[in-house]
């Protein structure tokens, strides 16, 4: 089962630990708050930069362009995974722009060549240097490099801090789920008009279920009472959400078809729990827990009983959510437009275990095969319809993103007035703001 948590958790439902650090809205659209965020914050984070799984041969290469920056992480040799400049040494010029690939890097300027391990193996008319040939000698400039949960991570910073350090304790809090060698059956990147912090802001508090997401009231109870809001001294976050009805649902402890049908699933019936919807979670844990190896669910067998049926969505400061349910895992990030802070790119991926007999998977866009997603851009802009997500969670969050952002200019806007469930809203601008001045 779980291992020990090295890090203690505050109650982040008690706002009596935050400073009231103002959220105003200049954060949203300033581009001089926008150069602050990249001086002080995103030069120091670990970034997510790929899969492991995208790069498992000697010299597969996957890059991440972030803002005006790029970085090529590649497979070693000895099968560890370094990070690079995607940048010739000798003018500067971008040496690939492949998303990823495999092979030496090639300059397409002056034909310098360099290997996976970043050395430069080939460079034209070697004599002609002062000092003498630079092959052997020149290197691409390596950053920071490390992988945990099948990410690969990287960062700008040459004194950035161990990545489990980093991650402190979001590693513990997954130990009973592998998800280094789960798959990544939808890996999709949206453009959206709103700045990146909208996701940090979207996914900290779950104050929004009941207007913005009212179905999932059948068998998620968003209840703040019932739900447990964790803060880390890292800036990351926990929300622990009960896998049971609502008492918002239309009739509370009523079986609503949704809930029959998760039920039902797990060969048990509807109808034994009719006026007492809600004891329905610990029935399901057991039949789970029961019947689940031999459905091939065989991971079920490290989970708790409580991560059989329960939501759990964490937080990574700044930009990286990661919600952990029985079926698998969803990851979400927002990052930055390069010139314009009212928009972003907000990536969705669906990541979940290998089931044995099993070749499909239901998700949020329908069916998909269990098998490593090809990457999709899907445009979306200010709201553009996507057809196989319209009903979806996801969308539902985009569209609210849109409105706030034109919100944030109005002189009518000048702090939020935050419920004591919101507390991690506010906690997550006062890290920003302890980077933004030093104070971490």
């Amino acid at each position: 089962m779980a291992t020990i948590m090295r890090t203690p958790p505050v109650d982040a439902g008690d706002p009596n630990f935050l400073r009231g650090d103002p959220i105003t809205g200049d954060r949203y659209y300033s581009k001089e708050f926008a150069q602050k965020e990249w001086d002080h914050m995103w030069t120091r984070v670990w970034h997510v930069g790929g899969r492991e799984s995208q790069i498992p041969e000697t010299g597969d290469y996957v890059v991440h362009n972030f803002l005006r920056e790029s970085v090529i992480m590649v497979r070693q040799a000895n099968g560890g995974i370094r990070a690079f400049y995607n940048s010739c040494r000798h003018r500067g010029n971008r040496l690939t722009w492949s998303s990823e690939g495999s092979g030496d890097f090639v300059c397409s300027y002056h034909g310098w060549v360099y290997g996976a391990d970043g050395v430069l193996k080939h460079a034209q008319d070697p004599d002609d240097f002062e000092g003498g040939d630079p092959c052997g000698r020149v290197s691409m400039v390596e950053v920071p490099c490390d992988t945990w949960g099948g990410f690969v991570w990287y960062s700008m910073d040459p004194n950035a801090p161990a990545l489990l350090d980093f991650l402190d304790p979001i590693p513990d809090l997954f130990a009973n789920r592998p998800i280094k060698d789960w798959v990544r059956v939808i890996w999709r990147q949206f453009d959206v008009d709103a700045n990146w912090k909208f996701t940090s802001d979207n996914f900290n508090e779950s104050y929004h279920l009941p207007t913005v997401h009212p179905q999932l009231r059948a068998n998620t109870d968003e209840d703040y009472k019932a739900t447990v809001f964790e803060a880390y001294p890292n800036g990351h976050n926990r929300m622990i959400e009960l896998g049971q009805p609502s008492m918002r649902a239309d009739v509370p402890n009523a079986v609503e078809d949704v809930w029959a049908g998760m039920l039902q699933a797990w060969d048990l019936d509807p109808t034994d729990f009719e006026g007492r919807a809600r004891d329905g979670r610990i029935a399901l844990q057991e039949q789970m827990r029961k019947l689940g190896s031999e459905r091939g669910f065989k991971h079920y067998e490290a989970y708790d009983d409580n991560e059989l049926t329960d939501y759990f969505h964490h937080t990574l400061f700044p930009n990286v959510t990661l919600t952990a349910t029985f079926e698998g895992m969803h990851f979400f990030r927002t990052e930055p437009h390069p010139t314009d802070p009212e928009k972003c790119t907000f990536d969705y991926w669906a990541i979940v275990p290998r089931i044995e007999g099993q070749d499909t998977v239901m998700t949020i866009c329908g069916e998909r095969p269990m098998e490593e997603a090809e990457f999709e851009f899907v445009p979306y802009g200010s709201g553009q319809p996507i057809p196989d997500m319209m009903d979806s969670f996801l969308i539902q969050d985009l569209s609210v993103a849109i409105g706030q952002q034109a919100g944030f200019h109005s002189r009518g806007y000048t702090d939020a007035i935050l419920s004591g469930q919101e507390s991690r809203v506010r906690r997550f601008h006062e890290v920003l703001n302890d980077y933004i001045e030093g104070r971490r």
